[in-house]
C-alpha cells in the first residue's frame, strides 16, 4: 500500500467534498475526489484506490449500483455515505458489497474512524505517513514508529492504548466521541462492553501520570486537554 492510503471520495456536492477531502488529506490520506458515479468507475479503473467513499445520491447512476460495479472489479474496501438511514437501506448496501455505512449527516471524526477501522480489516496496518507525528502539550506521538513521549521521555503503551492516545492527541482541544474512539480502536466488529474502552482510558492517564490531560466530557466521550 502506498504511504499516504489513497481515498477515493464520490461526492457531487462541492460544499461537503472540498472540505472533507482536505480533512482526509490533514489526516495522513490522498483523496481523489469524483463528482458523478461514471468518474468514479472511470477513476477507480485507471488508479485503484485503497478505500472508496461512496455517496449512494449521485446525478447519473445510483450509487448502490457504482458498488455493485465495483465490487464486481474488485475488492476495495467501500464505505457508503447516504441520508437514507432506515435498517433495510444498510442491510442492502451491506449485502451489495459495502464495508461499513455511514448515515448523513455525520461528523468527520467518525468517518476518518471508520475509514482507519476498515482498512485495518482490510490488511492496511499503516493509514499515517511513516514518519508522520502529533502533538499536544508535552506528549507527542510518532505514528510510524508507534512510540509515544511525555517530556521527552517515552511512554511505554499497548496497541489500544496508543492507538486511543494517537486518536484523542489528534483532535486535541476537541471532545472525540465514545462511538468514534470504539469504531477506530476496536472496530464495529467488537461485541463486548464498551467499559474496557473505560478500563483502557484510566490505564493510559496512569501512563501518562497525569489524568487532567485526558478529561471525561459525560455523556459524549473524551478530550484531550490542551492545557
Amino acid at each position: 500500500m502506498a504511504m499516504r492510503p489513497k481515498i477515493l471520495l464520490v461526492e457531487d456536492e462541492a460544499a461537503i467534498a472540498e472540505p472533507f477531502a482536505s480533512a482526509l488529506r490533514r489526516e495522513g490520506f490522498e483523496p481523489d475526489v469524483a463528482r458523478t458515479g461514471a468518474e468514479a468507475l472511470s477513476r477507480a479503473q485507471a488508479s485503484p484506490p485503497d478505500l472508496v467513499l461512496l455517496d449512494l445520491a449521485l446525478p447519473d447512476i445510483d450509487g448502490r449500483d457504482v458498488c455493485r460495479e465495483l465490487r464486481r472489479r474488485s475488492r476495495v474496501p467501500i464505505v457508503m455515505l447516504t441520508a437514507r438511514g432506515t435498517e433495510v437501506d444498510r442491510i442492502v448496501g451491506l449485502e451489495l458489497g459495502a464495508d461499513d455505512y455511514v448515515v448523513k449527516p455525520f461528523s468527520g471524526a467518525e468517518v476518518i474512524a471508520r475509514i482507519r477501522a476498515v482498512l485495518r480489516r482490510a490488511g492496511h496496518e499503516r493509514v499515517a505517513p511513516a514518519g508522520g507525528r502529533l502533538a499536544a502539550r508535552d506528549v507527542e506521538v510518532d505514528l510510524g514508529s508507534r512510540r509515544a513521549w511525555r517530556s521527552g521521555a517515552e511512554v511505554e503503551l499497548s496497541r489500544k492504548e496508543f492507538d486511543l492516545l494517537a486518536a484523542l492527541v489528534r483532535e486535541a482541544g476537541r471532545v472525540v466521541r465514545r462511538e468514534d474512539l470504539m469504531a477506530e480502536v476496536w472496530d464495529e466488529n467488537w461485541f463486548g462492553s464498551t467499559k474496557t474502552l473505560d478500563v483502557h482510558i484510566g490505564w493510559l492517564r496512569r501512563k501518562l501520570g497525569d489524568p487532567a490531560y485526558i478529561e471525561t466530557v459525560r455523556g459524549v466521550g473524551f478530550r484531550f486537554a490542551e492545557g
